[in-house]
């Protein structure tokens, strides 16, 4: 109960005041506040967790007169619920006991130990195994944006700055980003709508000088030159507030976390927001991961090499040196045939990347240690199998991974095969490693030999054959005779509990025994969780290079990966020229083809500065679509350095991506289809040069038919005459047709379909020239238009094509009695819309109907009809 919390505290008991205290500090996150073999919940907290997590809600005791409402869950299960909070996005503080219970007075000393958000998570119970999982930061001044992003399970930590919107937008789509920092001040806020975990923070947090006080002392450095990133102002004070973030919610030191780094757009091919999500590089149109680019080329064999992957398909390079370096790895692992040798041997390095994440917050679990230890034992090995090539790429990337013999010694040495999940359970420190700590076992471990030797002992003595000794939490060592011989017990036996047929006592003996054993037992768990922390000591002077080698073995992984698949899936290395232009033979949809049953139809491009803009013609579900989409991920996957799904490829500079493919209403920022077509059309028309490849499909088709044509035409022109982009533009519009009679650089494509009867067959073939026809009545009939409507529409598609060829006067006429004539069109509505029409064409004057408007007119009829 809120009111609770506002209370004075010395109304509560001592435990709950503590309590109260620490929400107090916590106030709008749920406090998980450990007591015994539980984390509980009260209050408001234990309701929201009841209703979020599906516990019971309980009412225990009463604080300040008032009933105290309280849920909880068991230590010892704790993650799969933080998981389910968090991907709720819920933030949680988790309170552990610090003191000795044993010498407090009062509620044993607790305190918050970490701050489980979305964005900062690193146990892997709670992170997606093969996705990025970010923080971010955004800061705006007038125009400009900045964004820090930061990948806790990895330390990567990286700024951008951008000019306007648009860039900004893209970003936050590429990232996938989980939490998402604002400042109080931060004035489009309507940019943020769609992210997941908004914080709003103070403006202070974003401070400049704030900020590069927080980054040196965590760089160890006087300024940020050597990362490249002094100039980037914006930039550094959203990385500040980030960093003051993690800090804050790890609450410990974050030494994986040693560098920043600046993304700028002339690194890479810019993928605005639309772009990305009309290609489905990651994600579906429906929002799922199948059928994607990545569905289709992440065969990845460690997950590190799987999110490595998908940040290269959503940033593809622009640096032609480095992908070649790239393609010649690739060809390396081909020619050599070392797809077999390298992926079973880098499935064993396993997630390297975050549990050297976890082993940099002190997180790590003993299992993370001896993961650890096996992707180690994996390094000479993979160094074996590429040396033995000679392959000067290959040995160029193991060049960059150091010897870390010793560590994976020390790991074999002190951990033993299968450790228990946790430290706190013992059993994790090999035997051998440690005198002392062999000392305390072997006492321990005595206990066994010296309880059977005293229950034969004691059983003999007494006569009592149901005598026997056990152990428990509660009453520690215990002689246990059933009820029917208690009476038999000797005098100097002390009752220590009484069972429905047994009784248990003690005796001297084994109460120092027991003494002995439980001091022995403690004295080992402490002096082993002591040599576990010194394990992290041992570790932590070489995390820069252990963070170095994980990187190169992901993309080590990716390499084979991509290797695999392009001998799979019959991909060729692409070529890269200055010349600007797109030549593809053969060219294949690298999804669409997985999927089919059928063989795929592969088709060529060719796009250059004297053929810079084709119209692309042809039947609906002929293909228009797949060809301009497969035209974009070749390119992309060539500038990642992929092999591509055509028999060649020879690529230019490239510097944008663009598509305006699709429409969809949207209704939360109040806009139609018609102006999200239009957005994404002016986002191409003020950003797109001759170095941009543009796909545009069906422009214009969600307004009127004129308006539509003119949009589309003017679009065209401009893309042809003006920006001189490297273009595909599909269109229903045949009137565009003519455009290659007045633009020498623009061509005309159509694909082609064979008509027979009421069938169609879609030929998916890239032909020169114009399309014929639409077949828009042949794809209605495959749709199950009923055929009754698709009578009339033949009847009314001959009239307008007579319509066309006639004289003013006449189409005029013919228009008057089309509206007039009831049985011509019976589904019409008798009222004012027709009117209105009528009254239209009452004014026309004959000798200015063009067939153009003779058609719109018509068009306004159509609109009338139902269903």
């Amino acid at each position: 109960m809120k009111e609770s919390f506002d209370s004075s505290f010395s109304d509560h008991t001592p435990m709950m005041q503590q309590y109260l205290r620490l929400k107090a500090e916590n106030p709008d996150i749920l406090l998980f506040y450990r007591m015994g073999d539980f984390y509980e919940l009260f209050y408001d907290d234990a309701k929201k967790a009841a209703q979020l997590l599906d516990i019971s809600l309980t009412k225990r005791g009463s604080s300040a007169g008032q009933p105290i409402p309280m849920a909880g869950v068991p230590y010892h299960a704790v993650e799969g619920y933080l998981a389910k909070l968090v991907r709720l996005g819920e933030s949680v503080a988790i309170c552990e006991q610090i003191g000795d219970p044993a010498a407090s007075k009062g509620p044993v000393e607790r305190q918050v130990v970490r701050i489980v958000t979305p964005g900062t998570v690193s146990d892997e119970a709670l992170l997606p195994e093969r996705q990025d999982n970010l923080i971010a930061a955004v800061y705006q001044q007038k125009e400009r944006f900045a964004l820090a992003t930061l990948d806790m399970a990895s330390g990567r930590f990286q700024i951008s700055e951008h000019d306007d919107k648009a860039g900004l937008q893209a970003e936050l789509q590429r990232s996938a980003i989980a939490e998402l920092l604002y400042d109080e001040e931060f004035a489009d806020t309507t940019i943020l709508q769609q992210c997941r975990g908004l914080r709003r923070r103070p403006i202070w947090e974003f401070e400049l000088n704030t900020a590069l006080q927080l980054l040196n002392r965590q760089f160890g450095t006087k300024d940020l030159k050597a990362f490249g990133v002094e100039h980037a102002k914006l930039g550094l004070c959203a990385a500040g507030c980030l960093l003051q973030y993690a800090k804050e919610t790890q609450r410990t030191a974050l030494p994986h976390i040693n560098a920043i780094s600046l993304l700028q757009n002339n690194d890479f091919i810019v993928l605005d927001a639309a772009t990305r999500r009309n290609l489905e590089l990651t994600q579906n149109l429906a929002g799922g991961n199948d059928y994607t680019l990545a569905w289709v080329l992440d065969h990845c064999v460690t997950p590190m090499g799987s999110r490595l992957l998908k940040r290269w398909i959503h940033q593809p390079i622009c640096d032609v040196a480095q992908l070649r370096k790239r393609q010649n790895a690739i060809s390396a692992i081909l020619q050599q045939d070392l797809i077999g040798d390298l992926q079973p041997l880098l499935r064993q390095v396993g997630d390297m990347e975050r549990i050297l994440a976890r082993v940099a917050l002190r997180s790590a679990r003993p299992r993370d240690l001896t993961r650890l230890r096996t992707a180690l034992e994996q390094i000479p090995l993979i160094k074996n199998t590429i040396n033995l090539q000679d392959s000067p790429p290959l040995t160029a990337l193991c060049r960059m991974i150091d010897d870390f013999s010793a560590l994976c010694q020390l790991l074999q040495t002190a951990l033993v095969e299968t450790p228990p999940l946790l430290i706190r359970d013992g059993g994790v420190i090999t035997a051998g490693y440690h005198a002392e700590l062999d000392e305390w076992r072997e006492l321990s471990a005595g206990a066994t030999r010296f309880l059977e030797e005293l229950e034969a002992r004691e059983r003999e003595a007494t006569g009592i054959d149901t005598l026997k000794i056990g152990f428990n939490a509660v009453h520690g060592y215990y002689i246990q005779i059933s009820r029917g011989q208690a009476d038999r017990a000797p005098i100097h036996y002390v009752r220590r509990q009484t069972l429905k047929n047994a009784e248990r006592y003690i005796i001297p003996e084994l109460k120092t025994y027991e003494d002995k054993v439980l001091k022995a037992k403690g004295a080992a768990l402490a002096l082993e969780k002591q040599l576990y922390d010194e394990l992290f000591e041992q570790l932590l002077p070489h995390l820069g290079e252990l963070q170095l080698a994980a990187l190169t073995l992901a993309q080590l992984d990716v390499f084979a990966n991509l290797a695999e698949r392009a001998q799979t899936l019959n991909y060729n290395c692409p070529q890269f020229t200055d010349r600007i232009g797109v030549e593809i033979r053969q060219g294949r949809h690298p999804v669409v083809e997985n999927v089919m049953r059928d063989p795929f139809i592969a088709n060529p491009l060719q796009l250059n500065a004297q053929r810079h803009l084709l119209i692309v013609t042809g039947p609906n579900m002929g293909g228009k679509s797949t060809y301009m989409r497969q035209t974009a991920l070749i390119v992309l996957m060539a500038y990642i350095g992929s092999f591509v799904p055509a028999e060649s490829a020879v690529i230019g500079p490239i510097d944008r991506i663009f598509t305006r493919i699709g429409a969809s209403d949207d209704l939360a920022s109040g806009r139609s289809t018609f102006m999200v077509e239009m957005t994404e059309m002016a986002n191409i028309l003020h950003q797109a040069g001759e170095k941009s490849l543009v796909l545009i499909d069906e422009i214009g088709r969600g307004t009127s038919t004129y308006d539509g044509l003119a949009l589309a035409w003017a679009c065209a022109e401009w893309l042809a005459k003006k920006l001189r982009s490297l273009t595909l533009f599909a269109t229903h519009y045949f009137e565009l047709t003519v455009l290659p009679q007045q633009f020498d650089s623009v061509f005309n494509v159509h694909l082609d379909a064979l008509e027979h009867n009421d069938s169609i067959a879609f030929m998916h073939a890239v032909q020169d020239g114009a399309a014929s026809k639409s077949y828009g009545l042949a794809v209605a009939a495959l749709a199950g238009v009923p055929k009754n409507v698709l009578k009339l529409a033949k009847q009314k598609l001959n009239q307008l094509e007579r319509l066309s060829q006639q004289s003013g006067d006449q189409k005029l006429q013919q228009l008057r009695e089309m509206t007039q004539a009831q049985g011509e069109l019976p589904l019409v509505e008798e009222d004012e819309g027709k009117s209105a029409v009528w009254q239209m064409l009452q004014q026309l004057d004959p000798d200015d109907l063009t067939p153009k408007q003779a058609l719109t007119y018509l068009y306004q009829l159509k609109t009338l009809v139902k269903g």
